[in-house]
C-alpha cells in the first residue's frame, strides 16, 4: 500500500481519492475516520488498537498539525511498547510510506485538513 499525494483535505491511496480523514490497518483504508472530540484524538477513538497490537502507531496530526493527541494515546502506547509517531500529516506520509518494507505492523490515521 502506498499513499502517492496528500495535500490539504485530499489524500490519494494505491489511485483512490480519499476527501475524509482515514485509518489504515491491515493494508485496508477505513475511509470517513472521525474523532469523538474533532481535533483531539482519544484512545477511544482507537479501538482497533487494542484488538491488533501493532508495533507502530503513526498520526498525522493535519496539514498544520492543529490534531492535539490525548495523553491515554500517548499512556497506552508506551505501556504496550507500541512506538508512537505524531507528526504533521505531510510528514506522516512520507514516514508511512518510508516504513512499508520495515515488516512491522503498522497502524497509520491520518487527519486531511487542518
Amino acid at each position: 500500500m502506498r499513499i502517492e499525494s496528500y495535500q490539504f483535505g485530499k489524500m490519494v491511496i494505491d489511485g483512490i481519492r480519499y476527501t475524509h480523514d482515514v485509518i489504515i490497518r491491515k493494508n485496508k483504508v477505513h475511509a470517513d475516520w472521525w474523532r469523538r472530540r474533532s481535533h483531539l484524538l482519544t484512545l477511544a477513538d482507537f479501538p482497533c488498537l487494542q484488538e491488533e497490537k501493532p508495533d507502530v502507531l503513526v498520526i498525522g496530526t493535519g496539514k498544520f498539525g492543529l490534531m492535539k493527541i490525548h495523553k491515554d494515546v500517548n499512556d497506552y502506547c508506551k505501556g504496550n511498547g507500541i512506538e508512537l509517531i505524531c507528526k504533521d500529516t505531510s510528514h506522516a506520509v512520507d514516514i508511512f510510506n518510508d516504513m512499508q518494507d520495515s515488516g512491522k505492523h503498522i497502524i497509520v490515521a491520518f487527519h486531511l485538513t487542518c
